[in-house]
């Protein structure tokens, strides 16, 4: 049973797609900080020591460099601290800190505005929350936020004694106990052994991404000795309980090493059983279904292989399922058929393979082919059957396919039947291999948050939980609309939208817009309690399904990448001028946002068309494309040149990132008002580009409009960390809307 506990980002490593807010402290102006000079400048600014009456100029160095028959000029390198992932140049540290005062000082006006929403978002939370409890191997679990707590308490009964009053559940992993005394706290996972006695679970106090595992005898409530070594994922135990398998990120934050850690026994030293020497791969493990493999996956965005151990004996050495090929991805499991792979060795939307050790993928039998039509996303093996997640014209579907006599009963296969016809749908939490039901969950963009299960025998959906709305929600106040939008290539492109009946379209409605664009990762048409708060002003809001995403099959990804990588952008400005005609918005009281690849996306549609935005919020933008692909001693940069292309050995790469690096193409002309957001342990978007891309743009901008940057000096990619903190970050984002498109500031 493996159990990501993180509250945040849901994406695998390998996608690089955390997207939320940043947050800061307040902080204030240090004096150390150097003045902006520049070549032009005729004055320097003087910067008070409490509250600033003018945003901060970095100072332009010198700083150029060549690749091919180009010439890179970057006169805000030096941001990157040449101590990185320290930070500790007091220049740089300074220049932060006056942009964080500088952003506290422009939000002062709305404050109110920022505790009004803050206090209507935090009211569309339950102050307590439990989640649907599940069993496993004689016990049931759940999580539960007490009343006004920012992390969970986590529990577990025998499921003998589940019918117990729920106070009674003993907590084996207190959230709030272990934040206590850090301003960021994560929990990255925790698995629990075999035998029900030990714990295992890895925490970032940081942001850096850096967990660092912790082991608990459950028995006697005792710490026992664990690995030092910073680490990524849930370690997965042996059969046994006597040995726990991890991973290990090297000095630049890459996953490489599998190390087993024999608990209790200080005597012995960790074993190394699995090293990644490509740089372009990322490691993770997990264990199987069956829970007698150890599964180790190493990747990269195109191709991937696994080596499997057995959990009774990690001694044993590793055994490969199909050597890496370029361009080939497969994903193990290992279940009622023996090894299952998930793979696109015979069509772009993937299939499902019957594998084997020490083989090639033209030996492996085909179970459930995709097509054209047919997306196969995911699957999960159980021990009487198959559950495979595909899309079907870009809507979730959920298929359950039983096994007999080890052979997969297709024909008497079936699809679950949901209540609307656009949702988002997946998998629950089953850590069960044998069980007669299956647990999913459910949203559109009006109905949810909703837990089903559905067992086998009788075909119905059983609600489990729906999301809770304290003050009440009305799904029948809300429209939502599905439309296709037409791109400026002829291509048909998606768009979600909810409003409030009441609200007018006919042009004069505000637009939130968002987007993200990248690695496959869909955005999906979900249900967002703080939403309503802009809904009930008016506001339309809407996602594009641009090209980047995998939302209608693996082209749509692939049409979004590399030397297509525009079609994403225009594709988000071509939905933009759709909902236009269609009346659902006006050029200029448009805002829109995104985050981390979403934040290029955010960069590049400003260059491309700044007229047709009023307020843009860029959240840890991967705004510094070129350089960053051109800086390999990244832990990213290897693993996201299948992704963007490798400007180091390829000219053609680098002339075509340059042509939309949103830092690159900034130019001296009038920008929309803008909120850019960074985090300065992020580990996958540094902060040296947000920071970089603001310092550019006051330099260059010819307009009055807000430019702010807020940098959480404490925190990375995910932002806060607490659920009141992310709360009020968002508050802040939707304030920043309603006073840029002068909105009503009351719902």
């Amino acid at each position: 049973m493996t159990q990501a506990a993180s509250s945040y980002s849901p994406v695998p490593i390998t996608l690089l797609s955390f997207i939320l807010l940043a947050t800061v402290a307040g902080l204030v102006w240090q004096g150390s900080f150097k003045q902006s000079i520049t070549q032009d400048s005729t004055s320097e600014i003087n910067m008070p020591d409490t509250t600033p009456s003018a945003p901060p100029v970095a100072e332009r160095r010198d700083h150029v460099v060549s690749h091919h028959s180009f010439t890179l000029e970057d006169p805000y390198a030096w941001l990157k601290d040449a101590s990185y992932p320290t930070v500790d140049d007091q220049d740089i540290l300074s220049y932060l800190e006056a942009e964080n005062a500088w952003f506290e000082a422009s939000m002062a006006p709305i404050k109110p505005l920022v505790e009004t929403l803050f206090e209507e978002l935090k009211s569309r939370r339950p102050a307590a929350d439990n989640s649907v409890p599940f069993s496993y191997n004689g016990y049931t679990y759940q999580s539960r936020f007490a009343e006004g707590a920012q992390y969970r308490t986590w529990h577990r009964i025998p499921t003998s004694e589940a019918d117990a009053d729920q106070d009674s559940w003993p907590i084996f992993l207190d959230e709030t106990a272990l934040a206590e005394g850090h301003e960021y706290f994560r929990l990255g996972g925790w698995e629990i052994s075999p035998n029900n006695e030990l714990l295992a679970y890895s925490v970032d106090t940081d942001g850096s991404e850096r967990y660092q595992l912790a082991i608990v005898d459950l028995t006697t409530g005792k710490t026992l000795p664990a690995p030092d070594a910073p680490t990524l994922g849930t370690p997965v135990w042996s059969a046994d309980s006597t040995q726990l398998a991890y991973t290990v990120v090297a000095e630049n934050w890459r996953p490489y090493q599998v190390w087993v850690h024999a608990v209790g026994n200080t005597d012995t030293a960790d074993k190394l059983i699995y090293e990644e020497g490509d740089t372009g791969f990322f490691t993770g493990i997990d264990s199987s279904s069956s829970e007698q493999w150890l599964i180790i996956s190493s990747g990269s965005h195109t191709t991937s292989e696994s080596w499997v151990v057995p959990t009774a004996d990690f001694s044993t050495p590793a055994q490969v399922i199909s050597q890496r090929q370029d361009g080939l991805e497969y994903h193990v499991d290992h279940g009622p058929l023996g090894w299952t792979a998930r793979s696109n060795h015979k069509h772009p939307n993937f299939g499902l393979f019957k594998a084997s050790v020490n083989s090639t993928a033209d030996a492996w039998e085909p179970l459930l082919e995709g097509h054209d039509e047919l997306y196969l996303t995911n699957f999960a093996l159980f021990a009487d059957f198959i559950v495979s997640e595909e899309k079907i014209a870009g809507i979730d579907q959920v298929r359950i396919v039983p096994v007999a006599n080890e052979r997969l009963q297709i024909a008497q296969g079936h699809y679950i039947q949901f209540p609307e016809a656009a949702y988002n749908s997946g998998l629950g939490n089953n850590p069960e291999y044998a069980t007669d039901f299956l647990r999913v969950t459910y949203t559109s963009m009006v109905t949810p948050s909703t837990v089903f299960d559905y067992p086998l025998a009788t075909r119905q959906l059983e609600t489990r939980k729906v999301q809770e709305i304290p003050g009440g929600y009305n799904a029948a106040e809300f429209v939502t609309t599905r439309l296709n939008a037409p791109a400026r290539d002829g291509v048909r492109v998606p768009v979600s939208l909810v409003h409030h009946r009441s609200t007018p379209i006919d042009g004069s409605a505000p637009l939130y817009l968002y987007g993200y664009g990248a690695y496959g990762s869909e955005t999906s048409p979900s249900f967002s309690p703080s939403r309503v708060s802009l809904l009930e002003r008016g506001f339309v809001f809407a996602i594009a399904h641009i090209r980047g995403g995998d939302e209608l099959g693996y082209h749509w990804y692939t049409s979004g990448k590399l030397m297509q990588r525009t079609n994403t952008f225009n594709d988000f400005v071509d939905v933009a001028k759709h909902l236009i005609e269609e009346k659902y918005a006006r050029a200029g009281n448009i805002a829109i946002a995104g985050g981390s690849a979403g934040g290029e996306l955010m960069g590049a549609v400003v260059n491309q068309a700044p007229e047709l935005w009023g307020a843009v919020a860029a959240h840890v933008p991967f705004v510094d494309v070129l350089n960053t692909m051109l800086d390999d001693s990244l832990p990213l940069t290897p693993l996201e040149w299948p992704e963007w292309g490798n400007p180091i050995t390829d000219p053609e790469a680098y002339a075509y990132i340059e042509s939309y690096s949103p830092y690159d193409q900034l130019v001296a002309r009038e920008y929309p008002p803008m909120l850019v957001t960074a985090g300065l342990n992020d580990p996958r978007v540094t902060y040296w580009e947000p920071a970089k891309y603001v310092a550019k743009l006051r330099h260059l901008k010819t307009d009055n409009n807000t430019l702010l940057l807020k940098t959480n000096m404490g925190a990375g990619h995910g932002g806060a960390s607490g659920r009141f903190d992310a709360l009020y970050e968002l508050a802040e984002e939707y304030a920043f809307f309603i006073d840029e498109l002068e909105v009503s500031p009351q719902p």
